[in-house]
């Protein structure tokens, strides 16, 4: 792959798609059919007509795949967005990510906001920020710092920790912007929520924090409530 050409776009271009070692694109540029390359680099506006397969992709500035993405890393500083599916050992985003289908991967680190369609799969999944998720959102280790409303139809994992902690100026855009998790339902082995809204909440150690909205509880072992929240009917199983 090191004897393959590379391809770079300044200023307005465009360029079939095809098989390269370094793609990059620093102006506004369009590429037109699948794309598979070492690295993948944006730091302009560029849209592709079609998957992109790449071991390492980075998005500084704007991109739109019309396809499906596949990177062993993907990093979002700028904005992305995906119609299909993507699949990626290591995504981060700083930015914001949307994506048509679903995620899969084995580490999601989110500063910023992700949406997808479907589900979003991985071994551990960390958001400081915010989330909507169609689907299931499905990971061993899920660690929510909630900045805003976030989303997921579902949530399952081992561990599921949600919580909203204080820190300046972030204090004064959660009091602007509702900070609040909902989910219809909520399963794992040890869940500590705060701020949730949830039909169904199921686990063998569940702390229900502070300001949560809970219409069931089913537990084996511990079950916590905060005085400032609602449960309204919890069991034990």
């Amino acid at each position: 792959m090191d004897q393959m050409k590379n391809l770079m776009i300044n200023g307005f271009g465009s360029s079939n798609g095809g098989e390269f070692y370094q793609v990059t694109i620093n102006g506004k540029g369009t590429i037109n059919g699948d794309l598979k390359c070492h690295d993948f680099g944006c730091n302009g506006t560029g849209l592709v007509n079609g998957d992109i397969k790449a071991d390492k992709a980075k998005i500084s500035g704007n991109v739109k795949v019309t396809g499906n993405v596949h990177h062993s890393e993907l990093i979002v500083e700028g904005r992305a967005s995906v119609t299909g599916d993507a699949n990626t050992t290591n995504l981060r985003i700083s930015g914001k990510a949307s994506f048509g289908g679903s995620v899969m991967g084995e580490e999601v680190r989110v500063q910023g906001k992700v949406v997808t369609g479907g589900n979003l799969e991985a071994e551990n999944f960390y958001v400081e920020g915010q989330f909507t998720v169609g689907g299931l959102l499905n990971a061993d280790q899920i660690e929510i710092d909630l900045y805003g409303e976030s989303k997921a139809k579902e949530i399952g994992g081992q561990t599921i920790k949600v919580k909203q902690k204080g820190n300046g100026f972030f204090d004064l855009f959660k009091s602007v912007f509702q900070a609040r998790l909902e989910s219809e339902l909520i399963e794992g082995d040890y869940i500590e929520i705060v701020n949730t809204k949830a039909k169904i909440v199921r686990g063998n150690h569940v702390v229900i924090g502070k300001n949560c909205e809970i219409e069931l509880v089913e537990y084996k072992e511990i079950f916590k409530q905060d005085k400032n929240s609602s449960v309204k009917k919890h069991i034990q199983i």
